[in-house]
């Protein structure tokens, strides 16, 4: 371990205060000089790097100027900048003293730790903004930064902002200027707290250090950068569970090294801030930053590592931060009869044919007034045929697109409250049921099987026909038995096309809408739960023994990583999110027949604390004889991993009711709604549905991600493929049995985060092209294709030609007919002629 010594970090001697006045007075230059030679031949042997002052800016500002720090004197401006003047005239003596004395021999560098806030301006456009940023970095790190790193003088703008400013004279300046082998620099609260402090000219404090290096690399000409002091701080009663300062290191720390990789800047070092806890100045003892958490009380002041030094020493070990793969790429592929889809959602049924000229048996005539309207034409009746499902132009549309995603199945949804406006069977809207069963009978044609979903909720858009909305939705149970004769009216109607069914789109999402109290979610869902058990049932007795389908319901199901994994609380956490998220809907179904123990434990735990009135429902032995096995495969919406940590909670509140909050983990990659881009987080809920359910079919029927390029959307590539393989990993190492994979979704929305494959005017992106090679390849071969044919009964290369070229040859055809019968009457009527002329 190399020493990096320090000369001054703020230790006065107080005989040097009370005799000088402390760095007031000009004699102190000489008496520091005498002191750092002392240590020059004392320790220079051993040093290899030394620190002349630590943050001269604290020093002047907050010791002389706002009383802050030691030795917490109110004085003038005038003084602060006095003070100011000699610490760096007191740095450049002592640099030239090493420079020339000790470090022929010693092979040492020295430098000054300059300490800075970051700054960003309130609109990135505003010339004046950016001016005021310019000027709140200079009064700060360029009062020091520029005379020692820079042309040896002070900022212009303080110059003309302080008549009183001091002077270096030209000798000075050439004396000071260079006088750093290194730029070290210091990013912390001490240079953030108390923000009013800070000139900061209306702008916005920023904690990006990524750019105020990029600043000082602008400024200072690339200068070799040592971060001397970084970190952040808790407060005093958190004693090893410090997640906080976990967060921060690793969002300082991946700045750094954004800012090396991506931006050339020589950063050689790092220097977390501070090994113990202790007396933190101004607060006292009332904040620890401290990687090792110190018991003031204890007699023996124990030294205990807190999470944060168990972190920083792995990142250490890495050299930085390593994504964390389950297992090396595997080159392989899925059986062959594995399911490639795409997801939509709910599917608009068109109310009417638009194409009227085909059921419509008027004549009209176009533009007789020169209005460009259509003019029906009195008393004429023209023939039509029977309406047909190319009538609906919508559909050619999602033919076109669903034919360039070279799919084997498209999952979409229906439109409870267009097919039964009064939410009961009075009133059937059979044209909205004709679009749909246009749309599945047309997809097959292509070969494509629709994955059918019966109901697609959204915080935005309930979904339930009006009647039903109207009289509480899913907090009564009537709607659970309106939602059975939906099922069965579209069984009976679309099942013999349908192979596939999805009751309900992710209801345990649906505490996003039923949220004024736990118990209303919890009621909503219970409800839920049995409208599609119901759903199930009625399929199952009337419908499988001819239609042959399978039904399940379709769970949100991201996964859930302890945020600090050295704490076991935080480990219980993301156990509970995955109950109270997915074992809360699962269990009933695929295990119990009723909700997860641990989350009844829980909330009854809660209940006796007075932290919570929650109650979950309670299932009769009717309802759990329903529930239990109301499912023919597993399906999942995965879109990410959630750090989840333990947090306390007070208030009857689903989300109260877990005690976890979310952190946002800067080392991953995120998309532009902070998804977090974790592949292996699929491996992981995958494997814990089979731990948990059984070895039971899955499907992943939803699976993507936004991204705003519609060019070059290599984030949906990246996310496409990592995610894909993690499956595929899933499959073959740890043995589910996943029958299909759907990405997430084929059009998109204007207002939406842009998850689609196409834009929502049509318009594809590079994406599909990278799924189509997924598809075609059915995975990640090495060579060749399982999924081939056999050579014998490959198509020969004449055959692969005619069917590939059956229009030409058509056209070929008809036009050689053509010709030939052309020719024949030709030569008939010369022979003819000539029996005329003998």
């Amino acid at each position: 371990i190399d020493p990096v010594v320090t000369l001054y970090h703020w230790d006065l001697p107080l005989m040097l205060q009370e005799k000088y006045g402390g760095w007031k007075n000009e004699s102190l230059i000489d008496i520091f000089n005498d002191y750092a030679t002392f240590c020059f031949q004392t320790f220079g042997d051993r040093v290899k790097y030394w620190i002349t002052i630590h943050n001269p800016y604290l020093i002047a500002w907050h010791g002389y100027g706002t009383g802050i720090h030691a030795p917490g004197e109110r004085g003038k401006i005038t003084t602060v900048y006095s003070v100011g003047h000699n610490l760096i005239k007191a740095h450049a003596k002592v640099w030239h003293n090493y420079k020339k004395r000790f470090q022929p021999s010693q092979k040492g560098m020295m430098s000054i730790v300059l300490g800075s806030h970051w700054i960003e301006p309130n609109k990135s456009e505003d010339a004046l903004d950016i001016s005021k940023c310019q000027q709140s970095m200079e009064r700060v790190l360029g009062w020091f930064a520029k005379p020692i790193h820079g042309d040896g003088d002070y900022p212009e703008e303080l110059k003309n902002e302080f008549s009183f400013l001091p002077r270096f004279t030209e000798d000075e300046k050439n004396y000071i200027k260079g006088t750093a082998d290194f730029f070290a620099f210091s990013f912390g609260p001490n240079n953030f707290k108390p923000p009013n402090t800070l000139p900061k000219m209306g702008q916005n404090l920023s904690l990006n250090l990524r750019e105020v290096l990029n600043w000082i690399k602008l400024e200072y000409n690339s200068p070799r950068i040592l971060i001397a002091e970084n970190g952040w701080f808790t407060d005093s009663h958190v004693k090893t569970d410090d997640t906080t300062a976990i967060y921060m290191m690793k969002n300082f720390i991946n700045k750094v090294l954004q800012a090396t990789k991506y931006d050339n800047i020589d950063v050689f070092g790092y220097t977390a801030w501070s090994l113990l806890d202790g007396f933190e100045w101004q607060h006292a003892y009332n904040i620890r930053r401290g990687l090792f958490y110190v018991d003031f009380k204890s007699e023996k002041k124990e030294r205990i590592p807190k999470s944060s030094a168990l972190y920083y020493k792995q990142i250490i070990r890495e050299n930085g931060f390593f994504p964390k793969e389950s297992t090396p790429s595997l080159q392989a592929q899925f059986p062959c009869d594995f399911s490639w889809g795409i997801t939509e959602s709910v599917l608009k049924a068109e109310s009417m044919a638009s194409s009227p000229q085909f059921c419509d048996s008027s004549l009209y005539l176009w533009n007789i007034t020169g209005d460009g309207l259509l003019h029906k034409v009195k008393g004429v009746k023209l023939k039509t045929r029977p309406a047909q499902c190319t009538d609906f132009v919508s559909i050619k549309k999602q033919l076109d697109l669903l034919e360039k995603m070279k799919v084997t199945h498209y999952r979409f949804a229906l439109d409870w409250s267009l097919i039964l406006p009064n939410g009961d069977l009075s009133v059937v809207n059979r044209q909205v049921l004709r679009y749909y069963r246009c749309v599945i009978s047309e997809v097959l044609k292509l070969n494509v099987q629709s994955m059918v979903t019966l109901y697609y909720p959204t915080h935005a858009y309930l979904g339930l026909p009006g009647p039903l909305l109207q009289t509480g939705g899913w907090l009564n149970q009537s709607t659970a038995y309106a939602f059975q004769d939906y099922a069965a009216l579209c069984f009976r109607e679309l099942g013999d096309l349908v192979k596939l069914w999805i009751t309900i789109n992710e209801p345990n999402r649906l505490s996003d809408v039923y949220n004024r109290s736990s118990n209303d979610t919890y009621r909503a869902a219970h409800n839920l739960l049995i409208a599609h058990a119901m759903a199930w049932k009625i399929y199952d007795e009337q419908y499988r023994s001819f239609q042959y389908g399978k039904v399940s319901l379709s769970l949100h199901s991201d996964w859930a990583e302890p945020a600090n994994p050295y704490f076991e609380s935080h480990s219980k956490a993301a156990n509970r999110f995955l109950q109270f998220e997915i074992g809360w809907f699962a269990d009933p179904i695929f295990k119990t027949g009723d909700y997860p123990a641990t989350m009844r434990e829980y909330i009854g735990f809660k209940n006796r604390k007075g932290l919570s009135y929650s109650s979950l429902p309670s299932f009769t032995s009717e309802e759990k004889q329903l529930v239990k096995g109301a499912a023919d495969f597993y399906a999942l919406n995965h879109f990410t991993t959630r750090f989840v940590i333990h947090e306390s909670q007070n208030g009857s509140q689903y989300e109260f009711d877990r005690d976890i909050q979310f952190l946002q983990d800067i080392t991953c990659l995120s998309s532009p709604s902070r998804l977090a881009v974790v592949p292996w987080g699929v491996r992981k809920v995958l494997r814990w549905i089979k731990k948990t359910y059984g070895d039971i079919d899955i499907y992943i029927t939803a699976n993507g991600i936004d991204d705003q390029s519609l060019d070059n959307d290599e984030l949906r590539n990246y996310y496409l493929g990592k995610y894909v393989q993690e499956v595929l990993k899933a499959y073959y190492i740890d043995k589910v049995n996943i029958k299909g994979y759907y990405a997430f979704k084929l059009t998109e929305e204007k207002s939406k985060p842009r998850f689609g494959f196409f834009t929502s005017d049509s318009k594809g992106k590079p994406s599909i092209k990278f799924y189509n090679n997924l598809i075609s390849n059915n995975g990640f071969p090495s060579d060749y294709s399982v999924c081939d044919p056999p050579n014998q009964e490959k198509q020969c290369s004449f055959c692969l030609f005619i069917s590939q070229k059956k229009p030409l040859i058509f056209f070929a055809c008809c036009l050689f007919s053509t010709l030939f019968l052309l020719l024949t009457i030709i030569v008939f009527h010369k022979r003819k002629r000539r029996k005329r002329f003998k």
